[in-house]
């Protein structure tokens, strides 16, 4: 039996030990050390051209750059290359023959800028850091976003090559102006965003995502790539999440800011990207047709990949090693 007096003393202490101030009773919280950030730095970001593109963020941040100059930069490889047929300069065009950009950018700050719908900048990924960096606005878009570029010191470059302008014309001759071609017989194509997610050493995460566009679009069609919590997400206090393929599913889920809210409730960011798929899954009406890719990475450095139909692989720069790997899918 339980002696009355002990209990009630026991009782009293516990009572006056809640009334101590706050800075005696979270002792043993105060003296906790410093988070540990192991496995950092990490780089990871979408399909094979994020190879190069993870090294040249690595070597930003080996030559003392921030976590935003690394995936800025490093974004800037497949932006630049002319046999990439999806970002930037060799970009398919929309069904009328115009090459036109979307990209978004955010750092640890929690600030971001994006542009959309720009034409005849071979980095729209730097024209929205400078809207982050230098407005108060997120983002600017098509006449607007050009003039913006070219007032900063962008210059006009021609980004439709004479073979992407062969392949559009044939593919009109093929598919007139459809604007839902036949997606099914080629889900991985026509729409491999590169999106780049990036912690340092000291775990401060930024993260950046580009493309031209889903090839031979409507006029005017923007994707999910420029739209922050859509295409890209990055909050400090947790992790980031960027996305890839037909941005139309991903924007009617908020797909990266769903996947980094996840992670915030105790999701590890395998399981958050496996959540979001399932997501378009459930919610989508008709995602079959088409393929998605997400990608996540936590303060920690952990990290995941998951989409929806197979064909979709990764880039993961991590202890000193980048390698290329092939994504699980939902379906098989």
């Amino acid at each position: 039996m339980i002696n009355r007096r002990k209990f009630i003393e026991k009782f009293a202490a516990a009572g006056a030990l809640s009334m101590l101030p706050n800075f005696i009773r979270s002792q043993e919280t105060t003296n906790l050390s410093s988070p540990v950030y192991k496995n950092l730095p990490v780089i990871i970001s979408t399909w094979n051209h994020g190879i190069e593109a993870n090294e040249a963020a690595i070597q930003v941040l080996k030559n003392g750059g921030s976590i935003v100059d690394a995936v800025e930069q490093g974004v800037w490889i497949p932006e630049a290359d002319p046999k990439n047929v999806s970002v930037g300069l060799g970009g398919y065009p929309d069904r009328e023959g115009y090459v036109t950009l979307d990209a978004s950018i955010m750092g640890p700050d929690g600030n971001a800028g994006s542009v959309c719908f720009l034409e005849n900048i071979m980095h729209p990924i730097s024209v929205a850091r400078l809207v982050m960096d230098s407005t108060p606005h997120v983002m600017l878009s098509g006449e607007g976003a050009l003039q913006f570029a070219l007032e900063n010191g962008f210059k006009k470059e021609n980004l439709l090559t004479p073979s992407s302008k062969t392949f559009w014309k044939n593919k009109m001759k093929e598919t007139g102006y459809d604007p839902q071609p036949n997606w099914e017989n080629e889900p991985n194509s026509y729409h491999d965003t590169i999106g780049l997610l990036g912690v340092d050493t000291s775990g401060n995460i930024a993260g950046a995502c580009t493309t031209s566009g889903l090839g031979f679009k409507m006029r005017g069609r923007v994707g999910d790539s420029p739209i922050i919590g859509a295409g890209l997400f990055v909050d400090n206090e947790v992790g980031a999440a960027t996305a890839t393929g037909m941005g139309e599913l991903v924007m009617k889920t908020v797909g990266s800011f769903l996947v980094v809210e996840l992670m915030r409730n105790g999701k590890t960011p395998q399981q958050a990207v496996e959540e979001a798929v399932l997501r378009i899954v459930k919610k989508v009406p008709d995602h079959k047709k088409y393929q998605i890719g997400f990608i996540a990475v936590n303060k920690q450095g952990e990290t995941g990949a998951y989409c929806l139909l197979p064909g979709f692989n990764y880039a993961l720069h991590q202890e000193n090693q980048n390698i290329l790997i092939d994504s699980k899918s939902y379906y098989k």
